[in-house]
C-alpha cells in the first residue's frame, strides 16, 4: 500500500505513561464471544485459552508492536481499528494495511519465533486481546480445529498480502479506496466487522494514502454505483463482489 501517515505528536503525547502488558486484564464474556476460533476448542483447550487471554485498551496512536521487539503474543483486535506499518524502518515508510475488530495478526512471527518487522499501531481507540506465545503453541500442537483453523488464516493473509502488492501500483484514487475496502471486509480475516466498519475518512485516508478530501470523492463515486453506502461513524458495504471487481468495464452510476 501506499506510505501513508498516521496520528502524530499530539495524540502520542497524551498516550498513557504505563506500558498496555502492565494496563492487560481479563477478557469479558462479552470481549470472548468477539474471538471466533476459541469457538473451535474442545472445552479444556477452551478454558486453559480463556485463562490465559488478556486484553487492554489501545489509546489513538499507541503501538501494540514494534519493529525489532520479540513476538511474545498473538493479537487480535475486539473492537477499534489499527493499522500494519514499516514506518520505524530504514526503507521508505508503507502502511501495509489496516486490522478491524475479528482479526487476528502476527501468526507468522509467532510460528518462527522471530522479532516483529513490522510496527501495530492504534488508529483509533482499540481494544486489544492477546494470547501468550507458549500458549499459542500449546494450541498449535493439540488441537486440529486450531490447526486448520491457522491454515486458512495463513491462505487468506498470503492473498491479501499479494493483492496489497498490486494495490499499490494503482494511482486510480476510486480504484485504490475500492480495493481497500474490500480488504477490510473480508468476512475470513476480520469476522468482526461484518457488513458495517466503523471508520473515519481521515482513518481510512491514513491506510490508502490519500487525503481525506480525496477519499471524500472516491467514496461518492463508489456510494453513486451502489457499492458502499455512507453512514454516520461509518461505511456499510452493499456489495461485495462489485466493491472487489470494481470498475466494472463500462458500468455507470445507477
Amino acid at each position: 500500500m501506499n506510505p501513508a501517515s498516521g496520528p502524530r505528536t499530539a495524540s502520542e503525547a497524551a498516550m498513557p505513561s504505563i506500558p498496555l502488558r502492565q494496563r492487560a486484564r481479563p477478557a469479558s464474556t462479552a470481549e470472548l464471544a468477539a474471538i471466533p476460533w476459541l469457538a473451535l476448542l474442545d472445552e479444556p483447550q477452551r478454558e486453559r485459552a480463556v485463562q490465559q487471554l488478556q486484553v487492554a485498551e489501545a489509546d489513538v496512536g499507541e503501538r501494540v508492536c514494534r519493529i525489532g521487539r520479540p513476538a511474545t503474543f498473538w493479537f487480535g483486535v475486539i473492537d477499534g481499528l489499527l493499522k500494519m506499518s514499516n514506518d520505524d524502518s530504514s526503507g521508505q515508510a508503507i502502511t501495509f494495511t489496516g486490522v478491524p475488530p475479528g482479526g487476528w495478526f502476527g501468526e507468522g512471527t509467532l510460528l518462527k519465533r522471530e522479532s516483529y518487522r513490522y510496527n501495530i499501531q492504534a488508529l483509533r481507540r482499540s481494544v486489544v486481546a492477546g494470547l501468550p506465545i507458549e500458549a499459542f503453541h500449546e494450541l498449535l500442537e493439540g488441537s486440529i480445529a486450531f490447526n486448520r483453523f491457522m491454515l486458512n488464516q495463513l491462505n487468506e493473509r498470503l492473498g491479501q498480502f499479494i493483492a496489497a502488492r498490486e494495490i499499490d501500483r494503482i494511482s486510480d484514487p476510486e480504484l485504490r479506496v475500492a480495493r481497500n475496502l474490500a480488504a477490510l471486509f473480508h468476512p475470513q480475516l476480520y469476522p468482526g466487522v461484518g457488513s458495517l466498519l466503523r471508520i473515519t475518512q481521515q482513518e481510512l485516508g491514513y491506510l490508502v494514502g490519500l487525503s481525506r478530501q480525496r477519499v471524500n470523492q472516491a467514496l461518492n463515486t463508489l456510494a453513486a454505483h451502489a457499492l458502499i453506502r455512507i453512514e454516520y461513524g461509518g461505511l456499510r458495504v452493499l456489495d461485495l463482489q462489485g466493491l472487489r471487481r470494481f470498475p466494472l468495464l463500462g458500468s455507470t452510476p445507477g
